[in-house]
């Protein structure tokens, strides 16, 4: 008789930087997948708000404050359980802060000057004919990815799931991580990147990724007038009613197919190849949304008027993290010679 095969728990971290309200990008490509791997019985789930990273685009105190609220907000009005997950703030793990430190005295300078950041930066500046390549750039742009790969090693995440623009970083976390355990022994897990080629970039209403950066985006519970009036603004070509409609470029059908079914996905693409107006596919995809969205909009309604539970749930959180993390930080410590001398 064989015996029963042993179930590997994958551990899987997702973050999502606190610098704006939540939108439909933060939503499909990381909040509701994040929450349905964290439904499954063989992954353990580590999900954070990435306030310290916010400071890097943003230092306006109020909005950092707020949107680390909306964010934290956002999980649990779309159904992150707190007690099968470690659900926490960035800023309350100060053993991820202290491991940053130890990782960027292993980064390599030439591995951070490959970061697609940092050298789009540097490009700007010669375009726009700066004498200082570096002009504008903080330290804190620079080293961004040393602190994600802090924040993965530090829960020995197997899996993050990441859009394809983030690849890169999950790249340069293997890099540094693997140059660790080459000096010091195998502390550190090997993370790989999971990417959702459907969901992993959503476009914004200029067909750019959609991003805070770009003021493109559709929020998550805006009422349904002004998600209409963010629908309707989604930049689209000038083929006429009646006229076949290519739906593998255009921004409405990309994020209509993130939230339908797949019956719903292709009888709106069949619609497209019929012709369908543009007003009628935005018109299409706000109904959709208003749908998807009116349960969240309800639940995060009800957490803006208990922002103490709110609190209580991320403080919860950091104590199971930090038991998590403060062993791991002790191993790292005394590998690398920082320790008691008897």
């Amino acid at each position: 008789m064989n015996n029963p095969t042993e179930t590997k728990i994958k551990r899987v971290l997702t973050g999502i930087t606190t610098s704006g309200i939540p939108h439909l990008g933060n939503l499909a490509g990381a909040v509701l997948p994040a929450i349905s791997a964290s439904q499954k019985p063989d992954t353990s789930s580590f999900l954070f708000l990435a306030d310290y990273h916010s400071l890097i685009k943003n230092q306006d105190p109020s909005l950092t404050h707020d949107s680390s609220f909306e964010v934290a907000a956002c999980w649990l009005a779309c159904g992150l359980n707190p007690r099968t997950v470690t659900f926490y703030r960035q800023s309350d793990i100060p053993d991820i802060f202290e491991l940053n430190w130890i990782l960027s005295c292993l980064a390599a300078k030439g591995l951070l000057n490959r970061a697609h950041a940092y050298k789009a930066a540097v490009s700007n500046n010669e375009e726009a004919g700066s004498n200082d390549p570096d002009k504008g750039v903080t330290m804190g742009l620079y080293n961004y990815p040393v602190l994600m790969a802090a924040d993965i090693l530090m829960f020995r995440a197997n899996i993050v799931p990441v859009g394809q623009d983030q690849k890169q970083h999950i790249e340069m976390t293997r890099d540094i991580a693997t140059r660790f355990n080459h000096h010091y022994g195998e502390l550190f897990t090997i993370p790989d990147p999971q990417i959702d080629e459907v969901t992993g970039v959503l476009p914004g209403t200029d067909g750019q990724k959609m991003s805070k950066s770009y003021n493109n985006t559709i929020p998550i519970f805006a009422n349904d007038k002004k998600l209409r009036k963010a629908v309707m603004k989604i930049k689209t070509n000038s083929l006429e009613p009646g006229e076949p409609k290519d739906p593998s470029t255009c921004s409405v059908f990309k994020i209509f197919k993130a939230f339908a079914t797949e019956s719903e996905a292709t009888s709106f693409r069949q619609n497209y190849e019929n012709g369908i107006a543009w007003g009628k596919a935005k018109e299409t995809l706000f109904e959709l949304l208003d749908e998807v969205l009116k349960p969240y909009r309800e639940e995060y309604q009800k957490l803006t008027r208990d922002k103490k539970f709110v609190e209580n749930t991320l403080r919860e959180g950091a104590t199971k993290a930090r038991d998590v993390s403060e062993p791991l930080l002790h191993d790292v410590r005394k590998a690398v010679g920082i320790r008691a001398f008897s």
